[in-house]
């Protein structure tokens, strides 16, 4: 019997996925767990398996669609078999996670379940809507039960993300009464922010005439657009530069990275080191390891690290958790394997969120240094430099200028003027600049 091939719940929060190309072709035959086809979601690129063994039938939604989750995109079986039989639903591919909790399953798509329409999915703006209404559960669970709309409660959250404060602050304002009208119609020109200049003015990406050619962006480009988009507007970005010798970093690593891949089968770079500096200085100075909550402040006691990726279709950034828990050793396999792994779009989406510092490496393309972008939520972000040989002047114990040659790198630290102030973030500099310059690593000595 036909077998139907969904699309697969990435993550609590994810209502859909593009599918980006299809491995096997109609008529060709496929073993279980084999890659069926590659997903592009909001939080992670995935070759998803196939459910069943058997021959791909039929292709139902095509590579750069759009599809909700748990709509079927295929149908398995035998050779000779028709698609149109009555499938056997698969079971979800091993790689997704289970649907969010037993007790509330998946709401359906709002439009009919019979056959997708042939008009494209939500317009342009849709996504804040999407993320509005698929807060977390608990956040849901207290609007089911109280009869609320979440589409009715403002967000302070990412995209306009109903948080638990929100709906909190709405039951309370509507207990008392004190709830804003809600407009009958539309506003002819909606509110802007107060300072915010709207003049009008834009500038065409290509006038008649011109020789070009236009792409669609992908959904891993589009997100980060609007993520990017979306941390500029909100937090007050400040960024300031040190400059850091990594001399006796270059030292201990060349004595011992022979050794030390020999021994753990993996390479030893420059980023374990950083790593670790940044979850010390994480200890030391918490404002940098913190979210903004409305006019809260939200600590976080985990040192989740953020490691930007650069791959050919776009950038991610998987999580190395309570990175202040492991040595260099540890550090070092778990950015190896993460990295490796984002470039086999082999990463789960649990593996992508939960960071609460981040560090991005553009010296490895010859960047001097860089003014990145905040994470959201997190109220910082590391850019690491070229590590490079460079003439400085040092000066020895009795006080005599020289010039020497030193392998030097600058870090630039952007961080959320809402929250850190320009003494805050130099206290963390200073505290990784002293970690990486002490040159004390104890468990390296084994690999000298």
């Amino acid at each position: 019997m036909a077998t139907e091939v969904v699309m697969p719940q990435m993550g609590e929060s994810i209502a859909e996925g593009t599918i980006t190309k299809w491995l096997v072709a109609v008529g060709e035959r496929i073993e279980r767990d084999q890659p069926l086809f590659e997903i592009s979601t909001d939080k992670v690129d995935a070759e998803i398996p196939s459910p069943a063994a058997g021959v791909l039938l039929e292709i139902r939604r095509q590579a750069g669609e759009t599809v909700p989750i748990h709509e079927v995109v295929a149908i398995l079986g035998e050779s000779g078999e028709s698609a149109g039989a009555a499938p056997v639903r698969a079971e979800p591919p091993a790689e997704a996670p289970p649907a969010a909790a037993p007790a509330e399953p998946p709401k359906p798509a709002p439009t009919a379940p019979a056959p997708p329409p042939a008009a494209p999915a939500a317009p342009a703006g849709s996504l804040e809507e999407r993320v509005r209404k698929l807060s977390s559960p608990l956040v849901r669970n207290i609007a089911r039960q109280e009869g609320v709309d979440l589409a009715e409660v403002p967000g302070t959250g990412i995209h306009g993300r109903v948080t638990k404060s929100d709906i909190l602050g709405y039951l309370e304002q509507r207990k008392a009464g004190t709830l804003p009208a809600r407009p009958s119609a539309p506003a002819a020109a909606p509110a802007r922010p107060a300072g915010k200049l709207d003049s009008g003015f834009s500038v065409p990406a290509y006038v008649e005439g011109e020789r070009v050619t236009i792409e669609p962006m992908s959904k891993i480009r589009r997100i980060t657009a609007a993520h990017m988009r979306y941390s500029k507007d909100t937090s007050a970005h400040v960024t300031t530069v040190f400059h850091m010798d990594f001399t006796r970093v270059h030292r201990a690593r060349e004595r011992a990275k022979r050794k030390f891949q020999q021994a753990n089968d993996t390479k030893l770079t420059y980023m374990p080191f950083i790593f670790q500096a940044v979850c010390e200085g994480l200890k030391s100075n918490p404002k940098l390891n913190a979210a903004i909550d409305g006019t809260d402040v939200v600590f976080k006691k985990d040192i989740n690290l953020g490691m930007a990726v650069a791959l050919d279709w776009g950038l991610l950034v998987p999580v190395i958790k309570n990175a202040d828990t492991l040595n260099l050793v540890g550090l070092a396999k778990s950015a190896n394997d993460l990295a490796e792994r984002a470039r086999a779009k082999k990463l789960g989406p649990d593996e992508l969120r939960g960071g609460t510092f981040t560090i991005t490496n553009p010296g490895v393309f010859g960047s001097l240094f860089g003014t990145p972008i905040i994470n959201q939520p997190q109220v910082a972000i590391l850019g690491v430099g070229a590590i490079e040989k460079r003439p400085v002047v040092v000066t020895d114990e009795d006080g005599c200028d020289t010039i020497a040659i030193r392998v030097m790198c600058y870090f630039g630290i952007t961080y959320d003027h809402r929250l850190v102030d320009g003494a805050d973030a130099d206290h963390f500099m200073n505290d990784v600049k002293k970690s990486l310059e002490s040159g004390h690593w104890p468990e390296l000595e084994p690999y000298f």
